[in-house]
């Protein structure tokens, strides 16, 4: 079988360094280390990803996408035709304070229309007890967290006192906020730490409750396929001079900071693993080196034979890289099969973590374009770190490796 003369001799040299037990020793430490550094890396950014895919999916199932205003006048249909939106749905959201029979808490109200909520959030897919069809408009019906129940100590078929100071009334008494009766009728349970602040009610019972006329022109909520590409949206409304009085809120403003910590958190993890990749694809210069000084009379001769310095170079090159192709092919394996089977190698450990949205061990998210480009990105280390060596193979001088033999 035909070979390229530099990827022949490279392989044979990556092969015949057993007789030299320390030079052996060096190369498998290198393919261990590479092979352990991409393992770690591909189990810990899955990992990663797996929690960034499970906080995009229960905090942005709550938090609107991106809510568009225009100080109480209509918001033009089209914004249902922007790129990325799939669907909008009329808005309206204040402060509020719940009252129980046992308790009193701060939450944020949101007038909804029920059938646009089941088809577009995750929220009603995660009820525990009722539906969100029980919010008919007139009946003051509501749907809360079951986090927010447990801290009210009411459950469903309970009454519960909203009170809202935004549509507060001067009387003879002083000001008195607007409030009202309302009944739960269902409970939510995405596993977020919202669960305990948002009350849903149909949207003319959140006018009732804020005494707006019926007809008062609500927000619109932008429900968009993905939430992370929001500024696209935004962009899109800024654009066109029919959006330029609308007042863009979008849900980076409210919880922008928590998934900044998160994606800082992923970055540095990956670049930690990442400099253990490089310390042991480094490695391969030591080796190297030393079989450089093994081969000088080797070189020479090839020198003699008419072979070109870059030949030479490039033999050496291929020789680092078919170290890093052993250990990155070795810990692309294990990577993956130790990400796959994390959950349950953690449960025949005795390690039960659910930290899942179904409570069922680590969120694992594998991405096969991240993990290829890692890989690569192993690859591309040991080459570089193949260049010293073999540029220094590539200078050696017959003459004076020949008089030394």
């Amino acid at each position: 079988m035909f070979y390229p003369l530099s990827a022949f001799i490279a392989y044979r040299y990556a092969r015949s360094g057993k007789h030299n037990s320390f030079v052996s020793f060096i190369n498998r430490f290198s393919v261990a280390g590479i092979a352990l550094g991409l393992m770690s890396l591909i189990v810990v950014v899955s990992v990663m990803n797996g929690f960034e895919a499970q906080l995009k999916q229960r905090i942005l199932s709550i938090v609107p996408h991106i809510v568009v205003s225009n100080d109480g006048n209509a918001v033009s249909e089209e914004v249902r035709s922007l790129e990325g939106v799939i669907d909008t749905m009329p808005f309206l959201e204040a402060e509020a304070l719940t009252q129980s029979r046992k308790a009193l808490r701060g939450v944020q109200i949101q007038g909804v229309i029920p059938d646009d909520m089941s088809q577009n959030t995750l929220v009603a897919n995660s009820m525990r007890f009722g539906r969100f069809d029980s919010l008919s408009p007139g009946d003051f019906n509501v749907v809360i967290g079951n986090a927010l129940a447990t801290q009210l100590n009411i459950r469903v078929g309970d009454k519960v006192r909203i009170m809202t100071a935004g549509a507060s009334v001067y009387t003879p008494f002083g000001r008195m906020p607007s409030q009202r009766l309302f009944t739960i009728t269902g409970l939510f349970d995405v596993g977020s730490q919202l669960d305990s602040s948002v009350v849903y009610m149909h949207l003319d019972d959140a006018r009732r409750l804020l005494r707006k006329p019926q007809d008062f022109a609500t927000s619109e909520r932008l429900f968009l396929e993905d939430a992370f590409e929001y500024q696209t949206t935004v962009d899109s409304l800024r654009q066109q001079a029919a959006f330029e009085n609308l007042e863009v809120n979008t849900w980076r403003e409210r919880q922008g900071p928590l998934f900044d910590a998160v994606k800082m958190e992923k970055n540095m993890m990956f670049l930690m693993l990442l400099l253990v990749i490089a310390v042991a694809a480094f490695n391969i210069v030591s080796a190297l080196v030393m079989v450089v000084s093994e081969k000088q009379g080797d070189i020479a001769v090839l020198q003699t034979q008419g072979m070109s310095g870059s030949v030479i170079m490039w033999i050496f090159v291929l020789n680092g890289l078919f170290n890093g192709i052993k250990g990155t092919g070795i810990g692309l394996i294990l990577g993956v099969v130790l990400a796959l089977g994390l959950n349950g190698i953690l449960t025949a450990l005795g390690v039960n973590l659910g930290l899942s949205a179904d409570g069922a061990g680590l969120p694992v998210v594998m991405n096969p374009a991240q993990i290829a480009s890692v890989t690569l990105l192993s690859l591309l280390l040991c080459v570089c770190a193949s260049v010293y060596p073999a540029r220094k193979a590539m200078k050696i001088k017959p003459a004076t490796a020949l008089q030394n033999e």
